[in-house]
């Protein structure tokens, strides 16, 4: 989950992801930084999200989106 976290600040780094619990409904990720994420996880894990998991409710937390992610492996 570290390295996760990691590779999220590297995108947005003025965000706390540890603690963060509403980052789409708060307005804290916007959809450019979901693309970029997306792309990220795509790149590092060999993992493709389907557009129907692209949902504020996973990528609301870095949890959330680690979860998902292990999912998809």
């Amino acid at each position: 989950m570290e390295e996760f976290i990691s590779m999220l600040k590297g995108i947005k780094p003025n965000v706390d992801f540890e603690k963060e619990e509403a980052l789409v409904d708060d307005g804290l990720i916007e959809s450019l930084d979901i693309i970029s994420i997306i792309s990220e996880i795509s790149d590092k894990y060999g993992v493709q999200i389907p557009s129907d998991e692209i949902i504020p409710e996973n990528f609301n937390s870095a949890k959330a989106l680690y979860e998902l992610v292990q999912d998809l492996m």
